[in-house]
């Protein structure tokens, strides 16, 4: 049961991720190197978010 609420819960950190993530960087007025940095961020929040994943997954 508590390995269900958390795979819930990293779904809706993957959704979250997505939504307030990726709008700023595809819809941002900013300058370049801001949406390239907020990019950055935004794939090692994925990355993260992966290797919880596996390892949630492994146990």
């Amino acid at each position: 049961m508590g390995k269900l609420i958390l795979l819930i819960l990293l779904i809706c950190a993957y959704i979250a991720v997505t939504f307030f993530g990726l709008g700023p960087v595809l819809l941002a007025d900013g300058s370049q190197s801001e949406r390239f940095l907020t990019l950055l961020v935004i794939l090692a929040l994925y990355g993260l978010l992966t290797l919880i994943l596996v390892r949630v997954l492994r146990k």
